[in-house]
């Protein structure tokens, strides 16, 4: 911010956009333009696609009257300009941050969001839906549904778009076509709209007559039906088999969407037709920006940087994904039945390079997570080992297929679950908490968790080799921990791994004299096992040297696997300690740690001790990492306060 922001400070509201002239609308572009970018440049988001869409957003509020017409934005991550425009200007240094705004729309944050968004294809049903209802209450408001052509992969899309062609006249839908999603969108539906793309004679001729036509004095009625007939019959020579002709929609354009002149022309001119229509609009990612022009993908979503420069800087700690996207390279060299699929993601699960060194077994099927699961069904069905890569988050559009076409079938498909647990910055729709909850009741399924590069690493060569069914392995968004020996112990079915406190904490531990029942003596105040996802070790590893720094003795079991569970092996770990403390990076209830307290229960009784600790029933807004997991008592210090608390009560701070 800064003396530089001279229109965009006096906006708190679309009415005072209205009053700016359309001359002065270029400098108000590049203010906001600035304004993103240096918000960005300090907080992390989404820069690309935000740059892209800031002349259509100043023109959307200048032409619409929101929120009495609703503006429905799909995924919403290009809504940063939006929120400029709608009075968060004031508070738009905030964005992404604990207690800040939020990076996608939210309705608690402002009336001229109507809803929470975060993942893709949904803004065409839920602007139906609302106008619908509008309508069945004698409302006659108009809702546009902005959604881009990536999110247009999605069957969601097409299944409103089929529903709404005769069903709501007020409606419109803008498709704004970038010719990039997050990766490069590939497919049909590309190829198709860049065709449309290649139609503006039609659309420029369309509007020297329609300006002809409002200049000629006294327009009658008979010449405007003239005047429809010959544009219908012009579309029909310059664009035929147009698909959203076909579902009921009239369509407009393509048109330059950072043409704000022909922009706001064009729209009070669709604003007045009483039918649903499509305007098709192109526009360029990271406009205005260079390093965002150049490589629109890597400023998709982007953590801190320079923006003199575009400079990212760059950490040598290995991270899972990496991990991930070096063994998958690994694999296919050695194994040619390994293909790879991934929902117009490439880069964010690690999976570009295996679709460079073998494209002819890599495929990126768009946002269309439904499509990608049960796809891989087939490829398993025809011999195939599919490994598909999707973010925690985004599975959960999926899980029908899972159930059906892969866990039904028994088909030997991997999915790789990046970014579980707790994912920092963007807010409610991100987390990735309810994978292990909707996934371990599924009949057939195996759910693996990793906890440092060397597990993942065997996990996956377990899961491709040596499974025969479904299997999901799931790990965070974060650094690799230092390597320890167990983390290199073989894969066994249902076992975890079980980590003395001799291995992570040495210099502790000396002197301690290993007891018959396998733990430790010589601490006055009793041995406590953690039993943990593999997300958790990091945590874990501080709240029990924390711990043991106070005399408390600390082991370690970490779920390798989530299901099956070898029950028996557990339990006869378990029943050497005075307290068992389950912790898990997902939702508490229906989780991992409540199932496994009840077997220890089962199988003896009172003792030992045991708390469950987890991601409670509601859903967490933005932070960093260590922020959410202290806003649901996961922080180290939280884990080991409520060790301390139990052993000095004797019992859990619970009721069982």
């Amino acid at each position: 911010m800064g003396d530089h922001i001279l229109l965009l400070q006096k906006i708190h509201s679309p009415d005072d956009l209205k009053k700016i002239p359309q001359k002065q609308l270029p400098v108000l572009a590049n203010e906001i333009r600035s304004e993103i970018i240096d918000v960005v440049g300090k907080n992390g988001g989404h820069l690309a696609s935000n740059l892209g869409v800031v002349e259509l957003s100043i023109i959307l509020h200048r032409v619409f009257d929101s929120p009495s017409d609703a503006i429905v934005w799909d995924v919403s991550h290009q809504s940063y300009p939006h929120k400029l425009l709608t009075g968060r200007y004031d508070s738009f240094p905030t964005l992404r941050t604990n207690g800040g705004i939020s990076g996608f729309t939210r309705k608690n944050e402002s009336p001229h969001d109507y809803f929470d968004a975060g993942h893709a294809s949904s803004s065409i049903s839920s602007a139906l839906g609302l106008l619908v209802a509008w309508k069945m209450s004698g409302r006659n408001d108009k809702v546009v549904a902005i959604i881009g052509d990536g999110a247009l992969t999605g069957g969601m899309a097409f299944e409103a778009l089929s529903h709404a062609g005769n069903l709501a006249k007020n409606l419109i839908v803008i498709v704004n076509d970038n010719q990039m999603s997050i990766s490069r969108n590939t497919g049909a539906l590309s190829r198709y709209l860049s065709k449309l793309t290649m139609s503006s004679g039609y659309q420029r001729l369309r509007y020297k007559i329609d300006r002809a036509v409002d200049n000629i004095p006294y327009f009658n009625r008979k010449l405007g039906y003239f005047i429809y007939r010959f544009k219908r019959g012009l579309k029909g020579l310059l664009l035929t088999n147009n698909l959203f002709v076909d579902l009921g929609f009239e369509y407009v354009g393509p048109l330059n969407g950072h043409n704000m002149q022909q922009l706001e022309e064009t729209l009070k001119r669709v604003k007045k037709i009483p039918r649903p229509v499509v305007v098709h609009v192109v526009t360029k990612k990271g406009k205005g920006y260079s390093p965002a022009e150049d490589d629109p993908s890597a400023f998709h979503g982007v953590g801190p940087f320079n923006t003199s420069d575009g400079y990212v800087e760059k950490y040598d700690t290995l991270g899972f994904t990496e991990v991930f996207s070096r063994r998958m390279l690994e694999i296919g060299e050695k194994n040619p039945k390994v293909v790879a699929i991934t929902a117009a993601m490439s880069k964010g699960t690690g999976l570009d390079s295996f679709s460079r060194h073998y494209s002819e077994r890599f495929f990126d099927v768009g946002i269309a997570e439904e499509h990608a699961v049960t796809f891989a069904g087939g490829l398993a069905a025809g011999g195939l080992v599919p490994v598909v890569a999707i973010y925690s988050t985004f599975i959960q559009r999926s899980v029908d297929q899972v159930i059906e076409d892969i866990a039904l079938q028994n088909r030997h498909v991997v999915m790789a679950l990046d970014r579980a647990g707790a994912v920092p910055s963007d807010g409610e729709t991100h987390q990735g908490i309810f994978d292990i909850a909707l996934f371990r009741s599924i009949p057939g399924m195996t759910m693996m968790t990793a906890c440092a590069a060397s597990d993942l690493r065997l996990c996956l060569d377990w899961a491709i080799e040596k499974c025969d069914g479904p299997v999901c392995i799931r790990w965070p968004k974060l650094s690799c921990p230092s390597e320890i020996p167990s983390f290199s112990n073989p894969v066994e079915p249902g076992k975890g791994l079980f980590i003395r406190c001799t291995e992570f904490a040495p210099a502790m531990s000396i002197g301690l004299e290993e007891n018959q029942s396998g733990g430790f003596g010589g601490l006055e105040s009793g041995k406590v096992l953690f039993v943990l996802t593999g997300g958790l070790y990091g945590e874990a590893l501080t709240a029990a040297r924390s711990l043991m720094i106070n005399g408390i003795v600390v082991d370690m079991y970490v779920l390798r696997f989530i299901k099956p569970l070898d029950e028996e092996h557990f339990v006869s770990i378990a029943k050497n300690y005075s307290l068992v403390m389950f912790m898990e990076d997902g939702v508490k209830s229906g989780g991992v740690g409540e199932y496994l307290e009840l077997v220890l229960k089962k199988s003896l009784g009172i003792s030992p001790v045991s708390e469950v600790l987890g991601f409670p029933d509601r859903f967490v807004a933005n932070g960093t990492r260590a922020q959410i997991l202290e806003s649901v008592g996961l922080a180290p210090e939280q884990i080991a306060d409520s060790v301390t608390q139990i052993l000095s009560d004797g019992t859990s701070n619970r009721q069982h």
